[in-house]
């Protein structure tokens, strides 16, 4: 099947991309004390010369003292890291790409395994990050207001910076995911409730700081998910209904393009029909979808974190949901995480050329 479709331009707002494919963010922790390195400027400025359409970082934390685990994540927030990002964006742009930071808040973590700690407590709606897992606290109205504020700060720079769009991390199990999931949110607050709907308040005001900050005409994605790192086969939304009631209020207040991680695309997220994640949204929302799940390789990415080595597959059930029109843009992980020319290969045809994705690759960052 031909690949042609993911080669085709995408416009919206301040996006003006040459294809379809979009870098994922990967969490690569190669940032001492917050601080990108001039090897992080060169591990991006290579996906831009290997022709990615759009490049998201991984994530990179606000400025909240306890919004990250690991020393070695990327700071969003302080003049030398800002500086960081500064030449990450100039080279990618010099390069010819395009690129997103994605701004995040780990909220309530597990503590690393370097033994690393922030200087104060974990923050989450209630100091869990998985039933009956308490290592941190509950944020207080203040905390709540301040950390918002933050987000809008961190979109603003970007958009000083010349980004040409953010991410916002809404999945996983982070701090707004933890908000969203009614076993980490025990609030009985105006950022708590029964229903998905109302849990989806921190949500809505974190994406209305944003718009406030960076204006109408530049692009907000927001990255969701279903599943939780603590429970894999979890639904947010179990049936459309609820899906349309979770993610149109978080297009309401402003968010441009949603991207639906899974962990494998083409899987049907509900018995009605073959629609994964992304193509559902699209059809709930009305608004443009990027799917991420096991793109181009033969296991998912939890395998992956597991030691488990990975081959290239075909693209034909990719382009072919693509083609239906089901989502606008693809997200590419591991992939990419090995091989900088992963896109240049595939549009030139050269499909003996792919690798495949092995543990080491983690290791490092790959020129």
């Amino acid at each position: 099947m031909s690949t042609n479709s993911l080669f085709t331009p995408f416009h919206l707002k301040s996006l003006n991309l040459k294809n379809r494919i979009v870098m994922a963010p990967m969490t690569r922790s190669f940032s001492p004390n917050g601080i990108p390195t001039d090897n992080v400027a060169s591990y991006y400025e290579k996906r831009a010369q290997g022709d990615v359409g759009l490049i998201l970082s991984e994530g990179t934390v606000i400025n909240r003292l306890s919004s990250s685990n690991d020393a070695n994540i990327p700071h969003f927030h302080g003049d030398t890291s800002l500086k960081g990002w500064q030449k990450v964006i100039n080279e990618v742009h010099a390069a010819g790409g395009k690129m997103g930071p994605q701004i995040w808040h780990m909220g309530i973590m597990d503590n690393h395994h370097s033994g690393w700690v922030p200087p104060v407590p974990f923050e989450g709606p209630s100091g869990l990050n998985r039933p009956g897992f308490n290592n941190g606290n509950t944020m207080s109205a203040k905390d709540i207001e301040d950390t918002i504020i933050a987000f809008g700060q961190a979109a603003a720079d970007a958009k000083r910076l010349g980004f040409d769009t953010i991410e916002i991390h809404g999945a996983h199990g982070y701090l707004i995911d933890q908000f969203f999931w009614e076993e980490t949110n025990l609030r009985t607050d105006i950022y708590g409730g029964k229903t998905l709907p109302e849990r989806n308040r921190f949500a809505i005001e974190v994406i209305k700081e944003i718009r406030k900050q960076v204006g109408e005409d530049f692009a907000i994605i927001m990255r969701v998910s279903q599943f939780k790192p603590a429970a894999y086969d979890y639904k947010l939304a179990k049936n459309p209904q609820e899906m349309e009631a979770w993610l149109t209020p978080l297009v309401d207040a402003g968010v441009d393009i949603l991207h639906c991680s899974q962990r494998r695309f083409w899987e049907p997220e509900f018995e009605e029909n073959d629609l994964n994640f992304a193509g559902w949204a699209k059809k709930l929302t009305g608004k443009p979808t990027i799917t991420v799940g096991s793109v181009g390789l033969s296991s998912d990415f939890f395998g992956a974190f597991a030691g488990e080595s990975s081959q290239p597959t075909s693209l034909d059930e990719l382009t072919r949901r693509l083609d239906r029109g089901d989502f606008d843009l693809v997200a590419v992980g591991r992939p990419l995480l090995s091989d900088p020319n992963w896109v240049a290969k595939i549009k030139a045809g050269k499909t003996g050329e792919l690798k495949g994705f092995s543990k080491e690759a983690l290791a490092e960052l790959v020129l």
